[in-house]
């Protein structure tokens, strides 16, 4: 009875720590699959946004659009922000928290300048949030290597 007691708590202890583990490969798979769609979003974001504010300049539409599009930035930053980083990607997480407290910064002084009449394309496409926004699309490659 005791033998038999011993090795049902053993494997219970064993379905335990494999459940655990599988939890955390789940969290670290989810983890890199929203930082990967969210450094897509930033991505596309840097690749149209150029354009759009220079067609902004003489276009209410485009004005408006870029607009929306700043403001959905704003929103996907926020988002990521917000999600749990699995432990070994806490240092990887924060770097880019850093990333998008400086872009967002620059971001509400863009859509205070438009909000103004002030648009300037080449400030847009030159500025420190392009900057901070091109570091975070080169996060890419150790966010996938998180997966791995």
């Amino acid at each position: 009875m005791k033998k038999g007691f011993i090795v049902f708590s053993l494997l219970a202890l064993l379905f335990l720590g494999a459940c655990s583990v599988l939890e955390d490969v789940n969290n670290t798979v989810t983890y890199v699959n929203k930082a990967t769609d969210y450094v897509n979003e930033v991505s596309t974001f840097m690749n149209e946004a150029p354009t759009l504010a220079e067609q902004a300049v003489t276009d209410e539409q485009a004005r408006a659009d870029l607009e929306t599009m700043l403001t959905e930035i704003q929103t996907d930053m926020a988002a990521f922000n917000e999600l749990q980083p699995p432990d070994m990607a806490a240092d990887l997480h924060q770097q880019i928290l850093d990333y998008n407290q400086q872009a967002e910064e620059g971001i509400t002084l863009y859509l205070d300048n438009i909000e103004n009449g002030q648009i300037d394309p080449a400030l847009f496409e030159n500025s420190e949030v392009f900057q901070t926004l091109q570091n975070v699309t080169n996060t890419i490659d150790q966010i996938k290597q998180l997966g791995e």
